[in-house]
């Protein structure tokens, strides 16, 4: 079952803070009202009585006490989650070398424009998604589920993916073979493959290629308002390749920092991944 936490968070927010403003505007001033009929009625109270009974009386109801307590925790949660930064956590080897399967990364929200939660519109235009930026966005073929890949086609770019080498615009992009991978943790189902440096100009990444898979041979012209994104594990990833591009108003934000690694086959914390920045 999806887990639509936006969605979750807004009602949230509504129910607490109308809860909250009906006993300020509404609930409180009867309680008031109430105390003050009973403080100035027949028969004299002493002063200890009139604490009694005032404490008595202004106590707020238990729901009306949690929902100003978190109503403003609550917004400030969805401002900063909807706005800000929000942590994903990586489900598949995708991404690999670059993000391994147990990162918890932080992601720019306002990187590609401020949009309002649940309904996903833009309000404040940005900027845009640049070449080799790692990008969250939600799936084309299923909006609710979100998806990680780097930003390789710009609007107007033909993307060509030949013989397991990346052209862009007719341009071959320069691969420096680094060795075979050093497979550790859940990754060690890509034992064997080759890492290599992939220069997009703009920017420069490891991308994991294994020659002993099927070659997929694609070319492509990116449209207006969209997006040809790849994963770094070129032969595990399920890309643009097979489902083509991503509307820009399905962008979520791009992702710029690892906060936390959890590789149960590895050991649990992978200490040396917390604070890396992602490029």
């Amino acid at each position: 079952m999806h887990f639509d936490f936006p969605t979750i968070m807004v009602l949230a927010v509504v129910i607490t803070g109308v809860i909250w403003a009906l006993d300020v505007w509404l609930w409180a001033p009867k309680r008031r009202q109430q105390f003050d009929a009973v403080v100035g009625g027949e028969g004299k109270l002493t002063p200890e009585q009139i604490e009694v009974e005032k404490d008595r009386m202004y106590k707020e109801p238990v729901l009306v006490e949690y929902s100003r307590s978190l109503f403003p925790v609550i917004l400030i949660v969805l401002i900063l989650r909807s706005f800000l930064i929000e942590p994903f956590r990586i489900p598949s080897g995708s991404m690999m070398p670059t993000l391994l399967d147990g990162d918890f990364i932080l992601v720019n929200k306002f990187t590609y424009g401020i949009r309002l939660p649940v309904i996903n519109k833009k309000i404040i235009d940005i900027g845009k998604p640049e070449r080799g930026d790692v990008a969250v966005f939600r799936y084309p073929k299923d909006p609710k589920v979100d998806y990680i890949k780097r930003v390789i086609g710009l609007p107007g770019d033909k993307v060509t993916y030949r013989n397991k080498k990346l052209y862009i615009n007719g341009e071959p992009m320069k691969l420096e073979d680094f060795g075979v991978y050093d497979a550790k943790g859940t990754g060690i189902t890509m034992a064997g493959a080759q890492v290599y440096e992939e220069d997009l100009k703009v920017t420069k990444h490891n991308v994991l290629i294994d020659n002993d898979r099927p070659i997929i041979n694609m070319d492509y012209t990116v449209g207006e308002n969209e997006y040809f994104v790849m994963g770094d594990n070129r032969d595990n990833s399920n890309d643009s390749r097979f489902w083509g591009t991503v509307p820009e108003a399905n962008l979520v934000g791009r992702a710029f920092m690892i906060w936390m690694n959890w590789d149960s086959a590895n050991g649990g914390v992978t200490w040396d991944r917390i604070g890396q920045s992602i490029e």
